[in-house]
């Protein structure tokens, strides 16, 4: 998850406000020196921690903190609105055009950014909200660009318009704007060629771009893994282009990622998605407020169920929830349940937006999530047979020793999964008792161990 180490060291600091019943300004000093120390080391700009650490503190000996009941968590607002007023208050959108009127987006960027993979991500991002996305091959410089795009655009179900490599990104441009136009295609994503780094042929060749046909948006692909240099890249590209966005790559992993609270502040241009992972569909669309609590440990629930809503088939949750309370749950139940949660983006990503449950206050990690152990799960179900899987009470010893065998892991492994399984079972049984009013003794827990 990105700003994992941000966003931990932040919620141990608050951790020792909140258990203060008053702040004294030397309180706030400390805290705030802690806090200047993580920004930093999570590659922030140096001028922007300076203004951030300013304004919060200034809030912060204020008398809505110092005269407060509870002081701590005053200060943990004061931080929360200062962070997604850096990251600019409001999301803002792609300026579409309307109707069926063609939209230019021109795709900037360094090499190695990810622009290519971007593009396809967004123009699938657009198809599903009812666009008519054409990708336009206009790097005809670096080798396997345009293959890659063909390909990634095949993927996404988006068409690539292409001339080849020999005529000038100029025709190319024009060229996808009269094709556009014959072929009802209302949005053109120009993926312009990269540099390792930036040289006034690269920012010539945009500015042409630019003037051949009406461009809407200029879009900056940057790498949060860059740090610094990131935000040294916007700055230098919005002065030569006057960019209308940014869109973040890479903000997953073990990335710091600074640059996504530092660009809007330097460029003074919004960030406008944030993507993070290799599959076309990780790309999110940027929205400071949630990025601020997500950061503050306070979940983010209206992107996780933004989330389930695109990914999680309806139909099959629903199957499920029936089964669930009969009871009748199959490890075939179980693997459906499993590629629902990898579709949002695995169990790590799911507990990041849980208010509460992404810092846990340090008794819940990332690092506690073992995902490893999923994929030793799935390939236990895997190895069983169709009927062992559909009929959980047909295990037996033989069984268990040939589906560890097949599954390539040691008996006890399966004799885990298989006893876990059936005590799940026997706690849905209760719990499907309770939903149709019959009253047992005793209480029960919840499954998985929650």
């Amino acid at each position: 998850m990105a700003f994992e180490s941000l966003s931990e060291k932040l919620q141990n600091i608050f951790k020792g406000l909140r258990g203060k019943g008053k702040l004294s300004e030397d309180d706030i000093k400390a805290a705030m020196k802690e806090v200047k120390i993580a920004l930093l080391e999570a590659d922030v700009n140096f001028k922007v921690v300076k203004e951030f650490i300013r304004e919060v503190s200034e809030r912060a000996k204020g008398s809505e903190v110092m005269e407060s009941l509870t002081p701590g968590q005053q200060v943990i607002k004061i931080v929360n609105e200062e962070m997604i007023s850096l990251m600019g208050s409001e999301t803002t959108e792609l300026n579409l055009r309307p109707g069926n009127e063609i939209t230019v987006i021109l795709m900037a960027g360094l090499q190695g950014a990810g622009k290519t993979t971007t593009c396809a991500k967004l123009a699938a991002q657009l198809k599903k909200k009812g666009k008519e996305p054409l990708l336009v091959a206009c790097d005809v410089y670096r080798p396997a660009a345009i293959k890659q795009l063909m390909v990634n655009g095949e993927k996404v179900g988006v068409p690539v318009f292409s001339m080849g490599d020999k005529l000038s990104p100029v025709d190319i441009a024009k060229g996808s704007y009269k094709h556009a136009k014959e072929n009802n295609y209302n949005v053109l994503i120009l993926d312009t060629a990269g540099r390792l780094h930036i040289d006034d042929q690269m920012m010539q060749e945009l500015k042409d771009i630019k003037e051949a046909v009406e461009v809407d948006d200029i879009i900056l692909v940057i790498d949060a893994m860059t740090g610094q240099d990131a935000v040294n890249v916007a700055k230098s590209f919005n002065e030569q282009l006057e960019l209308t966005g940014v869109i973040v790559t890479k903000l997953d992993g073990d990335t710091r990622g600074g640059a996504a609270l530092s660009v809007r502040y330097v460029t003074g241009k919004p960030i406008l998605y944030v993507g993070g992972g290799e599959k076309l569909t990780d790309l999110e669309q940027f929205y400071p407020d949630r990025m601020a609590s997500r950061i503050l440990g306070m979940g983010d629930v209206l992107t996780l169920i933004e989330k389930a809503e695109q990914e999680i088939d309806k139909e099959k949750a629903e199957a499920l929830s029936k089964k669930l309370t009969r009871a009748e749950f199959t490890y075939d139940d179980y693997l459906d349940s499993m590629d629902q949660i990898q579709k949002m983006g695995g169990v790590k990503d799911i507990l990041s937006m849980l208010p509460g449950l992404g810092g846990m206050g340090g008794k819940i990690s990332a690092d506690d999530i073992d995902e490893s152990q999923l994929s030793k799960t799935r390939n236990i179900i895997l190895s069983m047979t169709k009927e062992e899987r559909a009929n959980p009470g047909l295990m037996d010893m033989s069984r268990k020793q040939r589906i560890a065998k097949g599954a390539g892991v040691d008996i006890s492994d399966v004799n885990r999964l298989v006893k876990s399984f059936e005590n799940m079972r026997k706690q849905m049984k209760q719990m499907s008792g309770l939903f149709s009013g019959k009253k047992k003794k005793g209480g029960f827990k919840l499954p998985f161990g929650f």
